[in-house]
């Protein structure tokens, strides 16, 4: 073989490989993106929420195809995806846009693109007010700075998080998945309540009560009342002998009474 010729085959053998790596490269760009567990995220890393639970956080939360739901920090979309398949208008928050993109394949492949929607955003960015139904699996510090936010939305929304909590806010229900879950495996539900300290007047005297989150304890005129509680704008307590069942409008509450002297109740915030 002439020196020429072995040149030229070790031309054609390097230009094959650079074709061969050219072609590798552009595969491996054009690979689906596949999440790994752990993987670290703006806020928290990836773990995906076993789908016995996302089913049970749905259920805590009575999702109906008239709500709407957000999920915060959703991962691969399975949450959303999910409650689009229950009839419910749902979006996903997820700031790492790979993760958007698979969602969105996801939905299409589940066939609920129409209700499924995610969107590449900072969460603690977003407006999330409009949502009825809240869900979210995110580390306690961050639940606590979205407290606020979460304790300022329309009353009654509800509020779902696998596991992690909301510090001395106590949920309203809390529900455990054994079945095809081994860890993450405990829903919380929360309902915010209506904002009800203050003083309110009633025929029967000055109502005082004083709040923390959907606990309430206060007067009526001078009596202690006890068993005070919120649940969204419903609201109950009991005092002098009667216990007292209500709707928080705003400035107005309306209700009946049961015990005592029984039939209807007013008050209005001073």
């Amino acid at each position: 073989m002439s020196v020429r010729h072995a040149r030229r085959l070790l031309t054609l053998s390097a230009g094959a490989l650079i074709i061969a790596a050219s072609a590798y490269a552009q595969a491996a760009q054009t690979k689906p993106f596949e999440p790994t567990v752990g993987q670290a995220g703006k806020d928290v890393v990836w773990v995906p929420t076993p789908q016995t639970l996302v089913e049970r956080m749905l259920d805590l939360a009575k999702v109906t195809p008239q709500d709407f739901l957000m999920d915060l920090g959703s991962g691969d979309g399975r949450t959303v995806i999910t409650a689009a398949k229950r009839g419910a208008t749902a979006q996903g928050i997820e700031y790492n846009p790979d993760m958007v993109a698979l969602s969105q394949r996801n939905a299409k492949e589940a066939g609920v693109s129409g209700k499924a929607t995610f969107v590449k955003a900072d969460l603690f960015e977003t407006d999330f007010s409009k949502a009825q139904v809240v869900t979210m699996f995110l580390l306690p510090s961050i639940n606590l700075r979205l407290r606020p936010k979460i304790l300022d939305m329309k009353p009654g929304t509800r509020v779902v998080s696998n596991t992690f909590t909301m510090d001395d806010w106590q949920p309203d229900e809390t529900a455990q998945v054994t079945d095809d879950c081994t860890s993450w495996c405990t829903a919380l539900m929360w309902i915010v309540p209506a904002k009800v300290e203050g003083t309110w007047q009633m025929p029967s005297g000055a109502l005082t009560l004083t709040q923390k989150f959907q606990v309430v304890s206060g007067t009526l005129g001078g009596t202690p009342i006890s068993d005070g509680k919120l649940r969204g704008d419903e609201i109950t307590f009991t005092a002098g002998g009667a216990k007292y069942t209500g709707k928080v409008n705003g400035n107005s509450m309306n209700g009946t009474m049961s015990g005592g002297s029984g039939g209807k109740w007013s008050a209005s915030r001073k």
